[in-house]
């Protein structure tokens, strides 16, 4: 009886901890860059985020390295990219008409830095902190997997709130839906980076990307 007690108390206190990194990570880390740090302050921010998180990931219990890598399906890829440009270009044209297609046309030796080093620098640093941390460090405490993936579309979307516009939360909150089917299936990390980044090089691309860069928070 001690020994059970004993037992149900550290799942307990282990429940406690979880739910309070779940809080610090994905709640007020991108509360406070948003509200109380300079816009510059996201890439230290995501770097020390996802240097945590690749130490609290080698500390979980069940999860293997060798489950980040995978082999990536070249024709999602293709369809995301096509139909997020198409999507990212109409509503550019929409909203922010002046951006239109502006990198592509008028300087696309940054387009192709940003397919260099957005993957790099912002893909794989996100989809360790939003993917394999969040499911395989936080995932027991939902009721389903369902219920996991749409929690963690919330925290991805309310992950990018320093952009304060609507549309930027409404997209990443669909494209988390994306994502995580993708990491979900078996060694599935490689296929997500891989449609994250097309995802993200389309939206630059269209022009819409303007939002999602610090400079164009229309807040400041």
């Amino acid at each position: 009886m001690g020994v059970t007690k004993r037992n149900d108390a550290c799942v307990k206190i282990s429940k406690i901890i979880h739910i309070t990194e779940l809080i610090l990570f994905f709640i007020f880390i991108p509360f406070v860059l948003a509200i109380f740090l300079p816009p510059n302050a996201l890439y230290p921010v995501l770097s020390m985020s996802a240097f945590a998180g690749v130490i609290l990931l080698y500390f979980t219990k069940g999860f293997f390295w060798r489950s980040l890598t995978g082999s990536i399906k070249i024709k999602p890829i293709i369809i995301l990219g096509v139909i997020t440009f198409i999507c990212a270009s109409l509503i550019c044209w929409i909203i922010l008409p002046e951006r239109f297609w502006f990198i592509i046309i008028n300087a696309p030796y940054v387009m192709v830095a940003i397919a260099i080093l957005y993957p790099i620098f912002l893909v794989i640093p996100q989809e360790l902190i939003y993917r394999a941390l969040f499911f395989e460090r936080y995932g027991h405490l939902f009721s389903s997997q369902r219920q996991a993936i749409f929690i963690n579309a919330l925290l991805f979307s309310f992950g990018h709130l320093m952009y304060w516009h609507i549309v930027v939360w409404f997209m990443t909150f669909i494209g988390s839906f994306i994502f995580s089917y993708a990491y979900l299936r078996p060694n599935g990390f490689m296929q997500t980076i891989a449609l994250h980044s097309i995802a993200g090089i389309a939206i630059f691309a269209s022009g819409l990307g303007w939002l999602f860069y610090s400079g164009g928070n229309l807040a400041q």
